[in-house]
């Protein structure tokens, strides 16, 4: 016996959350009783109702139940624990005075890395911490953030972090808490920089584990001048849709990590003077679900195989339990347990509960809970009296799922026959009804019943309509006046009321403080319109299921371009161009003319401007050119929409019909710069090929598709769509052809079904009547629904094969042995599947299930290993094994075949093989019933040799090489040699590494490097290193030497020349100037051209032709006149001796006409 030591002390805390209230107090000497005092007093935690005592040998624990924060004020003081013994009482520590936080003051030098401790008190809540001065948040960067502990940290500071009002502030959200720490005075005097060092974590690795679904946070924060941060993985790539960086690349978090996440991971610092890596070790460990059992419905007397399977580190186990009560399996010899799967036999109602499966390691236990129920008599599954409610246009389905062994038939009353003879209403395979495109004459009560029962359910349809009554028009104002948008809706009164959102060119549109936009009601007002404003305005009326919108457009009125653009009085070099101005619309215009170049096509060049009272100007010319003119008139709103009609017509036209009875035409939106006008509008036209006679249906639409119905199942159409806008038509389109949706009506008729092998069948069907196809017959789809006796059709796949238009047969593989199959067929074209036929049942023959697994190994060039397990199912006795393979390419490859007759064999080498082909494998049981399923595998050998693509970076003493290793080789060991004064060789290297350092070289020096394989050298190159050896010096003086050689040279040329200069000669006079001979009194077209280029200039000085603002002739408008003048003029015309100038305002917008001047 000894007596009591207090060895865990009480300590004082600040209470936060309740989860912080806990008083702790631990004894040798195995005290009895514990007492405590509270501010000097008795106090008995035991009788406290709102206090919950935990006491053991030796320790004694007591913590708060109370939910709320507030409650614990009453617990504010002193505690002290009392432990005693026959031998005496050991009292704990009594609890300091809380003393006022000292003021911090920290010195450092420029450059360096400091902590600003922030130390918040512990709390089970995770506080929130902010660093501030007296006013403001602390900027955080790259160089200053905060770290996950609360502190503030500086990658290196500067003399500006200089400051005495450093807070750190900590947060508790839930008790809206804000503690301020006392303040803290940071001092940095200047000294010269460094390179980056790790701060947090310290060293150059560290490990962290992480469970499985859980976040983990990797912090790198590097003191030295501002360093640049990255991270990357070792061993692959990182995961972007797992990983984020924050706190400026300072933090890599990990969300629902997995095991796909094991690794090492690098944060690389680097700045203007190093750098430095720090390596992170992730480990993920912690049980996982690989497959979960499946909630099913079950008939009496199936067999149930609850799979589960999980996986983690280490290797969980599984336990199973039935309604929270642990399964026995020896009690039931129905119930058999393998590999953590479930097998129940032979099941009945009673076998109907809730399984649990248990999957447990170290780390933490995941469950899961599987329904089985077991049902006696049919059942229809889907509820009755739904109510279903679809928009107008929508596709409507309805659900009837049923239940049984065997499967119950959902059949159709009288009403339902009269429904299914509608185009839009199709019966589904697994009871479902579908209508297309509902309309509010669908509306009613809907019933499923089940053959040869009284069970039935019901389904109301509600359809629903939001339409735009009046949409918004195509407004045009002047400058400074208001615009209204009118948006009138008609809302079915079942949905929830409409929200009216306005949009402008696609954008939200919010009423502004300034007034410019205001609704009232669903109008949209916009005020004091400018140039900015204009633009296409969109009115969305939003319902909770639906949605319709409308659109207007905004424009401000511009003025009509000139028309009736004449040429008089065409004299040498000078012409009279005239025109008719076009209406102004109450703003004054100016008028710009402008020329191109006819035969060097040109861009537009200003010639000049007209003020807007004129209708004429003369203009002087260049002679032996081809003219264009065209006039733009201006105002301030800018320039208009070229007067002219559409010059192409949209493409892409054709007919995407799918539905039954519609036409769906359809073409691709032309660009608005080839609207060329106001009102621009498809002109949408069509008419049968037969029997419509020439007369073409017409209808207007601003954007496609256009749709029509009642127009006929898989008629034939000419289609044709032009553009139109307010002044014309554009050219004539050419007619294209398409058909109205399609429909098939008749499903085949099975003739029979024929047993190939245990795993094939053969399918004879009699064709259907390709009138009532009503349609482009595509093929025929032959579905088939496994049954197999452990589960039942509703629960199994189907599978769907396709076959040609003129098929009336063919064989289906890769069925199960010894399963029981529905089959039908149906006729499909471009719209989809016809009815089916009447479902066949069959039976495949006894035969093995396919091996469970088959993997491929390559142990050489020529050789491949099959190596497999055992089928799961083998259906008898299993015999051996048959192989079948053929290489990938070419198609008409013979299928090799190898027989092995032992069962208990479970690989296979086979050796010759093409090393340049790919194989494809198929591995069958048999048994004496014949062949069973395949397993199919693809493969290749693998290849020899060395990799390819090396590359090398040099260092001062390394060099880093990497590689690409070739498709499909295998890893092989390489040499690598350097030559500098002898070779040398380091040890061989694995081609599956990345890359690879050779260290130890010296700095500044030539070496000869070769990589060899099989003593055969496959790379070889020169490199050097970085660094400086005493070249450098023997360069120098090299240097210095031939400078004094030279200056001896010329030292010596200078004696011999003894000071004697030949006389200048005088500059040549200007007017002795040679003349070309036979060139006197002519002028070639070279030196026109060149005096046109020389006296340009002085054009530009004198006009505004060549101002850049004045260059802007997009989508200016024009009516054009050519005129011809005789050769003999043009030639005679010279530069024209001015230019006439304007004072009239500039402006970038102008409207367009044109003249043409041809030789």
């Amino acid at each position: 016996k000894e007596p009591p030591t207090i060895t865990t002390q009480p300590e004082s805390v600040t209470v936060f959350s309740i989860e912080d209230f806990v008083m702790t107090c631990d004894a040798s000497g195995n005290p009895a009783p514990f007492r405590w005092t509270k501010n000097g007093e008795e106090f008995d935690p035991g009788v406290d109702p709102e206090l919950k005592v935990t006491e053991k040998v030796g320790s004694f624990v007591f913590y708060t139940l109370s939910n709320t924060v507030d409650s614990l004020k009453n617990y504010q003081g002193k505690y002290v624990c009392l432990a005693s013994n026959e031998l005496g009482t050991a009292v704990s520590n009594e609890p300091p005075t809380q003393q006022k936080e000292k003021k911090v003051s920290l010195k450092t030098d420029e450059g360096n890395s400091i902590v600003l401790k922030c130390n918040p008190p512990q709390s089970a809540m995770e506080p929130i911490i902010h660093w501030m001065d007296w006013l403001l948040h602390i900027a955080l960067s790259e160089r200053v953030m905060h770290g996950t502990d609360g502190n503030l940290y500086f990658a290196h500071v500067t003399t500006e972090d200089s400051r005495n009002d450093y807070t750190c502030n900590v947060q508790y959200l839930a008790t809206r808490t804000i503690l301020a720490k006392e303040p803290i005075t940071l001092t940095v005097t200047p000294v010269r920089r460094r390179r980056p060092h790790m701060m947090r974590p310290t060293g150059t690795h560290s490990s962290y584990l992480a469970l499985r679904g859980q976040s983990l946070v990797l912090e790198c924060l590097v003191q030295g001048p501002t360093p640049k941060v990255k991270w990357l993985r070792k061993d692959g790539e990182l995961s972007e849709s797992r990983t984020t960086k924050e706190m400026f690349d300072r933090r890599l978090r990990f969300t629902n990590i997995s095991e796909s996440d094991n690794g090492e991971y690098q944060c690389i610092a680097e700045n203007t003077q190093g750098k430095v890596v720090h390596t992170y070790t992730v480990s993920v460990e912690a049980p996982y679900w690989v497959k979960e059992p499946l909630s099913q419905l079950y008939a009496p007397g199936e067999t149930v195989k609850l799979d589960c399977h999980a996986d983690g580190i280490p290797t969980p186990t599984i336990t199973w339990t039935i309604n929270g009560t642990p399964l026995s399996i020896d009690k039931d010899p129905r119930r058999v347990s393998d590999d953590g799967s479930l097998t129940l036999k032979d099941v009945n109602f009673g076998d109907t509960a809730i399984y649990q499966c248990q999957a447990s390691n170290k780390h933490g236990t995941i469950l899961t809970n599987t329904n089985v129920y077991v049902i006696l008599d049919p059942q229809i599954l889907t509820k009755d009296g739904i109510s279903y409610e679809y928009v107008e246009g929508q596709k409507a389905l309805f659900e009837c799922d049923t239940f049984g062994s065997p499967k119950p038939k959902v059949t159709e009353s009288e009403s339902t026959s009269s429904l299914l003879s509608d185009p839009r209403v199709n019966l589904l395979t697994n009871g479902g009804l579908e209508i297309l495109n509902v309309t509010h004459d669908d509306e009613g009560l809907y019933t499923c019943s089940v053959e040869n029962t009284n069970m039935s359910v019901s389904a109301q349809l509600e359809i629903l309509r939001t339409v735009v009554v009046s949409p918004p028009q195509d407004l045009k104002v002047q400058p400074g006046h208001s615009a209204t948008f009118s948006c009138v809706s008609s809302v079915d009164p079942k949905l929830s009321p409409p929200f009216i959102q306005w949009r402008k060119n696609e954008q939200k549109i919010f009423e502004s403080h300034s007034d410019d936009y205001t609704f009232e009601g669903s109008d949209l007002i916009i005020s004091n319109v400018q140039q900015v404003d204009e633009g296409k305005y969109t009115c969305q009326v939003i319902t909770d299921l639906d949605m319709a919108e409308a659109s207007g457009t905004l424009a401000l009125y511009r003025p009509d371009p000139p028309t009736l653009l004449q040429i008089t009085n065409a004299k040498e070099r000078v012409v009279t161009l005239s025109w008719t101005p076009g209406d102004e619309h109450n703003s004054p215009v100016i008028y710009i003319v402008e020329f191109e170049d006819q035969e060097e096509k040109s861009e537009w060049e200003e010639l000049k401007r007209v003020g807007g009272t004129q209708q004429n100007t003369r203009l002087s010319l260049w002679p032996y050119m081809s003219y264009r003119f065209r006039v733009s008139a201006v105002n301030e709103v800018g320039k208009s929409v070229p007067s002219k009609p559409p010059d192409k017509n949209p493409k892409g036209v054709r007919s995407d019909s799918t539905d039954p009875d519609t036409l769906v035409i359809t073409w691709e939106e032309m660009d608005k710069r080839d609207f060329n006008g106001p009102d621009f509008r498809y002109r949408v036209m069509w008419r049968r090929v037969v029997g419509s006679g020439p007369n073409w249906n017409t209808n207007y639409t601003t954007s496609p598709p256009l749709i029509l119905y009642d127009i006929g199942d898989f008629s034939r159409f000419e289609i044709k769509v032009q553009a139109v806008n307010k002044v014309g038509d554009g050219p004539e389109p050419n007619p294209i052809v398409g058909y109205s949706g399609e429909d098939p009506l008749e499903a085949p008729e099975v003739v029979g079904v024929s047993l190939v092998n245990s795993t094939a069948i053969r399918v004879t069907w009699a064709p259907v009547d390709k009138n009532t196809v009503r349609g482009n017959l595509l093929g025929y789809k032959g579905s088939r629904a496994h049954q197999h006796s452990r589960r039942s059709t509703e629960l199994e796949a189907t599978w769907v094969v396709e076959t040609g238009a003129n098929e009336e047969k063919k064989v289906i593989n890769d069925l199960r042995p010894y399963s029981h199959y529905n089959l039908a067929v149906t006729v499909f074209n471009s719209k989809g599947e016809g009815p089916p036929s009447e479902t066949l049942l069959f039976n495949t023959n006894e035969g093995p299930g396919p091996p469970k697994s088959l993997t491929l190994d390559s142990p050489s060039e020529t050789e491949i290993t099959l190596r497999w397990i055992p089928p799961e199912e083998p259906n008898g006795v299993l015999k051996g094994y048959l192989l079948q393979y053929h290489r990938v390419k070419p198609d008409d490859s013979p299928m090799l075949v190898e027989t092995i007759d032992d069962p208990t064999v479970t690989h296979l080498t086979l050796k010759n093989l093409d090393r340049h082909s790919h194989y494809r494998f198929y591995l069958r049981g048999r048994t004496s019933a014949g062949e069973g399923e395949s397993i199919k595998k693809d493969g290749a050998t693998t290849l020899e040799g060395p990799p390819v693509n090396i590359s090398v970076s040099v260092g001062e003493s390394s060099a880093n090489f990497s590689w690409v290793a070739k498709k499909r080789h295998r890893s092989v060991n390489f040499q690598i040699e350097y030559l500098n004064k002898n070779w040398k060789k380091v040890e061989k290297v694995d081609s599956s590494l990345p890359f690879y350092q050779l260290q130890g070289l010296t700095p500044g020096s030539h070496y000869r490097m070769r990589l060899s394989y099989n003593n055969s050298t496959f790379w070889e190159d020169d490199l050097d290193t970085e660094g400086t050896t005493e070249g450098w010096f023997i360069g120098l003086v090299s240097a210095i030497a031939l400078l004094l050689l030279i200056l001896l040279i010329l030292c010596f040329i200078k004696r011999s020349k003894g000071g004697k200069y030949s006389k200048e000669e005088g500059p040549l006079d200007s007017e002795a100037r040679p003349m070309k001979d036979e060139t006197f009194g002519e002028y070639s077209l070279e030196d026109l051209e060149e005096k046109r280029t020389a006296s340009q200039p002085s054009l530009c000085e004198e006009s505004k032709l060549c101002s850049q603002d004045n260059l802007d002739f997009n989508g200016s408008s024009a009516i054009t006149t050519e005129m011809n003048l005789d050769e003999s003029l043009v030639s005679q015309f010279s530069r024209p001796s001015d230019v006439p100038g304007t004072d009239l305002q500039t402006t970038n917008n102008v409207l367009n006409n044109a003249v043409t001047f041809l030789d």
